[in-house]
């Protein structure tokens, strides 16, 4: 099995509060089940993984979960759709360890989406949110833009770490501009 670094350790700046996030910030802010909500607003919700394999964290990611730097962990990436179109990019950090007990099908999804699962179980505890805007620099916003014609300037993202036990796994969720062009969303 071949192990890559997915991405350079150079420091993220993610701040507490999405500054300036105007109409991405309803969905930004959402404490609950991001997976419900846009279920709730797109009928024709579906998960499609992009990839599924096991690598080193950055160096930021190892930090937060508190797992050894040389450790390796499952890093799944999926594009969640509405409207036939992907609205949400998703980067899940899964730990080896992290993947056993309650959490060891975590590792076997699919395509079906990871929050459906987190927020089913209300022993599940998260860290607050914490956002930043991607440029076109980074590599979460370049994996989620492949393959757009017109690419923003910038794309939203938050992430959290959710644990269980002694398990913990992170989750990134990058915002995408068709994400705002459903007119019928149901605004909280």
């Amino acid at each position: 099995m071949k192990v890559n670094t997915i991405f350079s350790s150079n420091r993220q700046h993610w701040t507490r509060t999405p500054f300036l996030a105007s109409r991405y910030r309803t969905w930004l802010t959402e404490r609950g089940s991001l997976t419900a909500r846009l279920q709730q607003n797109y009928p024709n919700f579906f998960v499609k993984p992009v990839s599924v394999s096991y690598a080193k964290p950055s160096a930021e990611e190892t930090s937060l979960l508190h797992v050894p730097g040389n450790a390796t962990a499952q890093i799944r990436e999926v594009f969640l759709y509405g409207n036939g179109k992907p609205i949400v990019f998703a980067h899940s950090v899964l730990p080896r360890n992290s993947l056993q007990g309650e959490w060891r099908d975590l590792g076997r999804l699919g395509n079906k989406p990871l929050g459906a699962t987190l927020f089913a179980n209300p022993k599940v505890k998260r860290t607050p949110l914490t956002y930043k805007k991607l440029s076109a620099q980074h590599v979460l916003y370049q994996t989620a833009t492949n393959g757009m014609k017109a690419k923003p300037a910038y794309l939203w993202a938050r992430r959290s770490v959710f644990s269980l036990n002694c398990a913990s796994i992170m989750v990134i969720e990058v915002f995408l501009p068709d994400l705002l062009s459903n007119q019928t969303l149901n605004e909280y």
